[in-house]
């Protein structure tokens, strides 16, 4: 518990948060701080490539065996089973419709690939290791979750999901996140060691500086949904919020120990199971379920459950994880 609670203290005041809390307190303090959406989306670009490509160096390194295959396919198992489990908690919670509890739903099987990121660089900073192939597995859990929505939309006889058609199907297969990430892992595990030597310059030392960049107009936008969302998140709705983290998680420590992963690669299991997408989910959501409301699953994926696994979550997930596997 002690560990716990010095892990959170030290999580709570580092750069990477306090730049997220900043990014809200301006936001709701109505502000005009604001970083450009070109600038947002370059910092997006530096760090999907970056976290994509340490990640094809560390497998290069490693070298691929069966514990690879069945993480990737554990991680595919977990996205597609944990909308089912978010869909019954919201229709059994909150007076969502089936639609947009569905439209929910797939967020919380989804990944965040910035929680992620945060995760991997607390990792660093307290020198615990991960697997590599972790970004393997990030990306292999996006998809499969959108799947799960559309099929409980259809099984309930909603009329309004556009079902899967080419465009949706080019929307999920071809996201840009999902194209970078995959394609910068390939990039690193091409290349291996020498190519990280030759731009470590550029993708490890400003790496940390850029993610609290990037963080800053990520709490501004949280800060902005969690403002207008007031009428949206009722009490049943941020319950939801923080108790669906805490289901995934436990659902990732226990596919993680079953696979005998690293206390690194523990971590980050729970952090992909625990975590909401915020950005491919909510593309391909507008495609497939229109009628969905985006101001109900962006606010409670971003507004809620990112700052509290930013906040909390990691640092507790990385204290469980060190507990259970002896790291």
């Amino acid at each position: 518990m002690e560990n716990l609670f010095s892990l959170a203290a030290d999580n709570l005041v580092s750069p990477i948060i306090l730049s997220f809390v900043l990014g809200v307190a301006a936001s709701l303090a109505r502000s005009d701080l604001s970083i450009p959406e070109a600038a947002a989306k370059a910092l997006s670009i530096y760090l999907l490539f970056a976290i994509g490509f340490k990640g094809g160096v560390s497998v290069a390194a490693h070298g691929i065996d069966a514990r690879l295959g069945l993480a990737l396919l554990a991680g595919i198992i977990l996205s597609a089973a944990l909308p089912l489990v978010a869909f019954a908690l919201l229709r059994l919670m909150t007076a969502m419709s089936r639609l947009d509890a569905a439209a929910v739903a797939a967020h919380y099987g989804s990944i965040s690939i910035v929680t992620f990121v945060a995760a991997t660089s607390v990792l660093e900073s307290r020198g615990i290791a991960a697997e590599g192939y972790m970004v393997a597995v990030a990306a292999a859990m996006e998809a499969p979750a959108i799947l799960s929505a559309l099929w409980l939309v259809a099984r309930g006889g909603g009329g309004d999901s556009k079902g899967m058609d080419g465009a949706l199907m080019r929307e999920i297969m071809l996201n840009g996140s999902i194209v970078l990430l995959v394609g910068a892992f390939l990039i690193g595990w091409a290349t291996g060691e020498e190519g990280l030597a030759e731009i470590s310059s550029f993708i490890v030392s400003p790496f940390k500086g850029v993610l609290c960049l990037f963080l800053l107009d990520m709490g501004l936008v949280a800060g902005r949904g969690l403002r207008q969302g007031g009428g949206i998140l009722t009490p049943s709705v941020l319950a939801f919020g923080v108790l669906m983290p805490l289901i995934g998680a436990a659902a990732g420590l226990a596919t993680a120990l079953a696979l005998g992963l690293t206390p690194g690669g523990v971590t980050l299991m729970m952090v992909l199971s625990a975590s909401a997408s915020y950005i491919a989910v909510p593309a391909a959501m507008r495609v497939a379920l229109p009628e969905a409301n985006p101001s109900l699953y962006l606010t409670l994926s971003l507004g809620v459950t990112f700052p509290f696994n930013l906040t909390l979550g990691i640092p507790l997930y990385v204290a469980v994880a060190q507990a259970l596997t002896g790291g």
